[in-house]
């Protein structure tokens, strides 16, 4: 019959070891979290500099006006193509930025374009969740599928092999959109 210390001591290590396993998610949930905000701050101050640059030099007086007053701004924005949480995933076409893609889809370029300019090959989904750090799950790796699919449907991105994708050519010929 094993002793009430010695069941209570192995409780205590299972215990701990649990603890130490949820703190080292919570650190990674973090650390995912911070790069997170970095790359929406980068998108932000893209989407704040680059469309009212466009707008003043497309529109002359509206584009000013619209950079001065704070509510007019978000119009501006709308009107020059910003991407929005959620939206649609337009045809590609010359000239086309990847700025107008939602935060996710810009990253899975990013990933392609520099596998692109390192003159490196496709990628499978299970590599680029990999890539951005998160679990290669089968719910993670359908979601990157379901975007990388949508990519290819709009023609950003090429699938040559199933499941192998890469910057299609034109979004490749003009350095990814960026």
């Amino acid at each position: 019959m094993p002793s009430v210390v010695g069941l209570l001591e192995e409780r205590e290590l299972v215990a701990r070891r649990r603890v130490e396993e949820l703190r080292e998610e919570a650190d990674r949930i973090q650390a995912e979290r911070d790069w997170k905000e970095w790359v929406i701050a980068r998108s932000r101050v893209g989407e704040v500099l680059d469309p009212v640059e466009k707008t003043e030099q497309g529109h002359g007086q509206v584009g000013r006006t619209a950079s001065v007053s704070g509510g007019r701004a978000e119009q501006t924005r709308s009107a020059a193509g910003a991407a929005k949480p959620r939206s649609q995933v337009p045809v590609w076409r010359e000239g086309l930025d990847r700025s107008v893609l939602s935060v996710d889809y810009q990253r899975i370029l990013e990933a392609l374009g520099d596998r692109h300019r390192l003159h490196q090959g496709p990628l499978t989904c299970q590599e680029l969740a990999a890539m951005f750090g998160l679990d290669a799950v089968p719910a993670k790796v359908e979601a990157l599928r379901s975007k990388a699919k949508r990519l290819v449907a709009r023609g950003w991105l090429a699938e040559r092999q199933p499941g192998r994708f890469t910057l299609a050519q034109g979004a490749a010929g003009q350095g990814g959109g960026s």
